[in-house]
């Protein structure tokens, strides 16, 4: 059940030396779980249940595209849309098509990207996850296809959309191919709009590149988790350039907040209900009263 998720847990500081000394007992090596943040740690199960958020410094860890599904959608109501699209390596570029089914093998994902239709607190949509596990949610040929048609989709059964966001940017091994889908989604993400249609991003850690210059930035209602990195250009690359020190926060959600760059950080534990909510009062289902749509 997805409220078995959000249980208090117990968690427990654990030191590396306590983790060396579990393995020496032939304790299970995976017993902990290390925070990558604040380096303390609790029992791995805890933490899972947890939804992999850190109880001590609430470090969200990056979720793969299943699990975000899991415990977003309404259980067993999404269904994939668009599966068996694979790159052709378009550009022959040497070695990709190994890396491709390399990590078809690693993370049972077809490409960055997962889409398919679901509901939300019994709300129908289509639903988007981007996958950081597979070369770091880079956008190529696959990954802006699927995407297009699920905008189209959305638009033609006048559904809105949610799109988790997560990228590291335009996937080089497909060069300007890969540039191209910042044009191809955001232009059916202009259609959709223009048809009425609600679109929600989530931008989650990291959110950067080519996707945030494009399709990522372009809601009705910009959402992201605590502490993701959203951006352009690498910190490195911006202080070169500019020869100045950025501050410490820099291209954080909390930066981008206080920017006015998105609208609100939602915690991971309330994502699921806060969307619902927001899709609920937004529906075309609603009652209209005085021209306002007022939820049932």
């Amino acid at each position: 059940m997805l409220q078995d998720f959000f249980k208090k847990a117990k968690y427990i500081t654990v030191p590396q030396s306590a983790r060396a000394k579990s393995t020496e007992q032939n304790l299970p090596p995976d017993m902990w779980h290390i925070c990558p943040k604040c380096s303390k740690g609790q029992l791995r199960d805890e933490y899972e249940r947890g939804i992999k958020v850190c109880p001590h410094c609430g470090h969200h860890e990056r979720l793969s595209a299943w699990e975000r599904i899991s415990i977003t959608a309404d259980s067993g109501s999404f269904n994939e849309t668009d599966s068996g699209l694979h790159s052709v390596n378009p550009l022959d570029f040497d070695g990709y098509s190994e890396k491709i089914l390399s990590l078809n093998k690693s993370t049972g994902l077809e490409d960055a990207v997962i889409t398919g239709r679901a509901l939300i607190e019994g709300t129908p949509l289509y639903l988007g996850v981007m996958d950081s596990h597979f070369m770091m949610a880079s956008m190529g040929s696959v990954v802006g296809e699927r995407l297009t048609r699920m905008f189209e989709r959305a638009t033609d059964d006048k559904l809105p959309v949610v799109l988790f966001c997560a990228s590291g940017g335009a996937r080089m091994q497909e060069g300007i191919l890969s540039l191209m889908q910042m044009a191809k989604v955001s232009a059916a993400v202009g259609r959709h709009s223009a048809a009425g249609g609600l679109y929600i991003p989530v931008l989650t850690d990291p959110t950067t590149g080519g996707v945030t210059a494009s399709f990522a930035m372009l809601g009705d209602i910009q959402l992201a988790e605590p502490g993701a990195t959203i951006g352009f250009a690498g910190r490195r690359v911006i202080e070169g350039t500019i020869s100045e020190k950025l501050p410490a926060d820099f291209q954080t959600s909390e930066f981008q907040l206080a920017h006015g760059f998105i609208d609100a950080i939602v915690p991971r534990k309330d994502m699921r209900h806060q969307l619902g909510y927001l899709l609920k009062i937004h529906s075309r289902t609603s009652n209209n009263v005085g021209g306002v749509s007022v939820g049932k």
